[in-house]
């Protein structure tokens, strides 16, 4: 499995954080064996350990494609705080998907509208999403907000302008998996370079734009955007990401002392361009992942290059 950009994996795929942290999944769902009338938001509000809890992760939450189910969730959260019971004020960290493909393919994985979360929720420090179908975001606007992550297929160009508009002035983690055609992305690298130039986070450590076919073109746009002079980490991973990307890299990598980290993992450098940039890494004290590195396919006389998450 993927990691999950501002959470930690366990060995097994399950999201671990510092701090309280508990997951809820219907994991008897795809085993038929789900006879429980108990909605899983009840489950959760009548949870005793909900007190003692910093974070929540969903899971399954039964027919993942399925918008219904998960918005009772979300709206669940939503309606409690606004009741004044604040069942959920002290929660800093929501992720709603965690899920393998044995659960669900994340193409396949329909997701809610958490336009009202934001305000339920002042809070919140960490959000996080697995799958981009059906998403909505509405108008993002909150104060403490300081990680914010969508692992998908393909990013539709509504939540991108969504993300473009938000008002996070706390905001030190962003990772974005831009996917592809087929599966969501309904874009093209004009929409990337409007997102980094009109975006206002003032706060941004970490910018990370990944999971893309375009992804030379996208760490063009991110060397010439304003936040490669703020920024202390880049995560370019999981794309299509060849040589002409890495010159790029190679060629201006040099004037931001700023950025301690790069994060190249699964790529399509040749192994030439890698100890380039192993080398500019170790004499700027970068530290550096080029691991994981891909072949092209060649097939008809072309050469095909595939993004990590797709379907």
């Amino acid at each position: 499995m993927e990691k999950i950009p501002g959470f930690t994996l366990t060995e097994e795929g399950d999201i671990t954080t510092e701090g309280a942290s508990k997951k809820y999944a219907d994991e008897s769902y795809y085993d038929n064996q789900n006879n429980s009338d108990v909605e899983m938001i009840d489950e959760i509000i009548n949870d005793e350990e909900l007190p003692n809890l910093t974070e929540i992760v969903i899971g399954c939450w039964g027919d993942t494609m399925d918008s219904e189910e998960i918005q009772i969730i979300i709206d669940g959260i939503v309606e409690s705080q606004n009741k004044g019971e604040g069942k959920f004020s002290h929660i800093k960290s929501l992720f709603f998907g965690d899920m393998t493909y044995e659960d669900c393919e994340v193409s396949w994985i329909v997701q809610g509208d958490y336009s009202k979360l934001w305000a339920a929720m002042p809070n919140l420090l960490k959000f996080g999403v697995r799958g981009s179908q059906e998403l909505e975001l509405g108008k993002i606007k909150h104060e403490k907000l300081r990680e914010f992550d969508i692992i998908c297929g393909g990013l539709g160009t509504d939540i991108i302008e969504s993300i473009k508009d938000a008002k996070l002035p706390a905001l030190e983690r962003l990772t974005l998996y831009i996917g592809v055609e087929d599966y969501g992305f309904d874009g093209d690298i004009e929409d990337i370079k409007k997102l980094l130039e009109e975006s206002d986070f003032p706060n941004l450590k970490h910018l990370g734009l990944e999971d893309s076919e375009m992804q030379d073109n996208v760490a063009e746009a991110v060397f010439n955007s304003k936040y490669i002079s703020q920024i202390e980490s880049l995560s370019l991973a999981n794309g299509t990401l060849t040589d002409k990307g890495g010159q790029i890299i190679l060629d201006k990598l040099k004037d931001y002392p700023n950025i301690k980290e790069l994060n190249l993992h699964y790529n399509y450098l040749s192994d030439d361009m890698c100890e380039k940039l192993e080398e500019l890494a170790e004499e700027c004290g970068i530290k550096l992942d080029v691991d994981d590195s891909q072949e092209a396919e060649a097939y008809n006389g072309e050469l095909w290059y595939s993004a990590m998450l797709t379907e």
